[in-house]
């Protein structure tokens, strides 16, 4: 019911990056059997959780469908409408970017919507724009449509990063004992780039490295040239920098009448969490409903009974839904 389709592009934005990463990527996209490339769809881009990437989407799953297969099984039902989706590359050395721009990772917010939107667009006929997303990818899709260029009418996000102070605080202590253990930041730092394998316990570390690198980049500082936002030593609370976390938090940026505005512009704004959410999401998913809320901002809340992981079923709900939206 999908047909699968991929091209390479060489990024003039992402080139001399500061992780070195990759400047040519593969865009992969999927397109109904019974429509040409050339046919105009509202187009979905699916941007992929932290540590994973566009192509993961199709990868094999045990006892599960990949995406082409839910998406194939829902066009087939008739429960998904015809619209085409795009699956970037958006990996990096520290496993993700928050789809923003920071000088210690790279232009990714610049390099997806001002130089790779337009090289798909010349590719494929579209429509309507959507962004969609579980985890990190979802935080990017709300982020990217409330902060980025107005080039999007929906947004569907599964479990987004929200509530920085319930999900990313308690996650601390691991890194500070990941710190302990090699000997500090720099060190860990150094180990991390050049380890064969990398242990459980140093995922969970990179992945706040990473977020500081996003969002409290400081290249004055050593590698990785990021502040963090507590004290590696005794986990108090560095009010300036956690101040420059908030400022990326869904939570606060609402209470901003300009991100309102932006947010009234949707035509479909659906958000949901686990109650068992391993990171607290549902916490601040259900904060952030209440101010949308107060604000009389339409949007679909659906927290669902589930943990963090393996959210992909909640597709079956948001996809159709956000499809619909694009197509009036």
């Amino acid at each position: 019911m999908y047909r699968l389709t991929s091209f390479w592009h060489v990024s003039s934005v992402l080139a001399h990056n500061p992780l070195s990463d990759p400047a040519r990527r593969r865009t992969w996209v999927l397109t109904p059997d019974d429509y040409p490339d050339d046919a105009p769809l509202p187009s979905i881009w699916m941007l992929a959780s932290f540590m994973s990437t566009g192509s993961a989407f199709l990868s094999f799953r045990p006892w599960q469908e990949n995406f082409m297969d839910r998406v194939s099984r829902l066009r087939k039902s008739g429960a998904l409408l015809p619209v085409r989706f795009v699956l970037p590359d958006v990996f990096t050395a520290v496993g993700g970017s928050q789809f923003i721009d920071s000088p210690a990772i790279g232009r990714y917010q610049t390099y997806l919507w001002h130089e790779l939107l337009p090289a798909v667009e010349a590719r494929y006929a579209t429509g309507r724009r959507g962004l969609a997303g579980t985890s990190s990818g979802g935080y990017g899709a709300i982020i990217t449509a409330l902060l980025g260029p107005p080039l999007f009418s929906g947004v569907a996000a599964h479990a987004a990063d929200m509530g920085f102070s319930w999900c990313y605080l308690s996650e601390f202590p691991k890194l500070l004992d990941v710190l302990r253990t090699c000997g500090g930041l720099e060190i860990f730092w150094h180990r991390f780039q050049n380890a064969a394998q990398k242990p459980p316990s140093w995922l969970s570390a990179i992945n706040l490295m990473a977020m500081a690198m996003a969002y409290s980049p400081n290249l004055n500082a050593p590698p990785p040239h990021a502040d963090l936002p507590l004290d590696p030593f005794t986990l108090e609370i560095r009010p300036r920098v956690w101040t420059r976390w908030l400022e990326w938090d869904p939570i606060s940026l609402i209470d901003r009448p300009e991100i309102q505005d932006r947010a009234r512009q949707l035509q479909y704004f659906y958000f949901d969490a686990g109650l068992s959410d391993q990171y607290h999401l549902q916490y601040g998913a259900e904060l952030f409903h209440r101010k949308l809320s107060n604000y009389a901002i339409e949007h679909d809340f659906a927290p669902f009974e589930g943990d963090h992981f393996g959210t992909q079923s909640r597709f079956d709900l948001s996809l159709p839904r956000l499809a619909e939206a694009l197509s009036v």
